[in-house]
Order: C-alpha cells, then structure tokens, then sequence
C-alpha cells in the first residue's frame, strides 16, 4: 500500500468519526470493506510510520503529555500519532515539541487531561479481520505468512536517537521548551 493510500485511510475514518462512533471504529468499518491482502498492507505501512516516530524525543512528549509514559503507553501514543492524520504525524515526526501546539493538547494541559494515547488503533487490522473471518487468530496467522513473503532482510532496528532523563525538567524545558512549558510546573528543578 502506498503512503498516499495510507493516510488517505485514515482521513477517511477521521472524517467518519462522529458522537458514539470513534476514530478507531470508523478505521475498523474501513478496512472491514477492503480486501484481506489490502488489510495486510494497511498493517504493513501501519507499522513503518509506528516504527518511525519510535525515538526518545517522540517518547519524551508522551512523558510530558502522559505524565509519565511506559513504553506500553508509548506503542499507544505512536497509534495516536497517525490518528491525528498525515499533517500532524509528520509534524510531531519532525519537531516532536510542535504538539505544543495542537489544540487537543493545548485543552489537555489546561485540564490536567492525557491524551493521544490510543490503543484500539494498534490492533485495527486484527480487528478488521475478525469482524471478516470471525477469528482474529486469522489475522496473526496471515500476518506471519505476508511477513514471511516479503523479500529481503528482515526491518531493521529503528535508532532512537540520543536518550536522555525524562525526570530532568531543565533537560525536558531544554529539548521540548513548549510542551515543558504546558505541561511543568514553572519552577520545578
């Protein structure tokens, strides 16, 4: 699946959203109305743009906009990356301190609110499955034999970049300056 045709999939679902139907379902009733293969691909792309954004300053936004971020949470907020949609997924992927200024964050800090932390969306493909062959098993078990036909070597490990102490706020203040300004309190050494 090309990228175009990617987001294409999940601006569709964005744009379905409505009261009682949530992103994550209207992604499911999706891929549901695709073909297997199609789902298979959606999960192949899904993972690339999840693997990318794997990196220690993607993950410190979360730690400030999670108030704290296990690395569970972590694969949660990478799915909530893509929710977003193409424009904020590559802005987040390019200046992780730039959700500063998307307004669901921006209304969260002012809440004390977590947000972008969307599990249901990793396992929209498993689901779509499900909904199609009555078995999510069946997914797993199509999933093993795509990855297995796919030529050449096996992905390799995404670099995370330089680590650093999440717990440090002049360090956060310092390499995220405005999601530390929504979300540290002023002073905190």
């Amino acid at each position: 699946m090309e990228t175009d045709e990617f987001w294409n999939i999940i601006e569709t679902a964005r744009s379905n959203t409505r009261e009682g139907h949530a992103f994550d379902e209207a992604l499911v009733d999706l891929l549901t109305s695709r073909s297997e293969q199609d789902i298979l691909e959606y999960e192949e792309r899904f993972d690339e743009l999840h693997d990318a954004v794997g990196r220690w300053d993607v993950w410190a936004a979360a730690y400030l906009i999670g108030g704290g971020c296990s690395d569970d949470s972590f694969t949660d907020f990478r799915a909530g990356l893509i929710a977003l949609g193409r424009q904020w997924y590559e802005r987040a992927a390019g200046a992780p301190d730039s959700l500063a200024e998307h307004p669901t964050v921006i209304a969260a800090a002012a809440d004390g609110d977590h947000v972008l932390f969307y599990e249901r969306v990793n396992y929209a493909a498993a689901y779509a499955f499900k909904r199609m062959t009555g078995d999510e098993e069946d997914f797993y078990e199509a999933w093993d034999r795509h990855c297995a036909a796919q030529p050449g070597p096996e992905r390799d490990s995404v670099d995370m970049g330089e680590d650093f102490d999440f717990d440090d706020p002049e360090e956060m203040r310092r390499r995220l300056p405005r999601l530390a300004a929504l979300y540290l309190t002023p002073g905190a050494a």
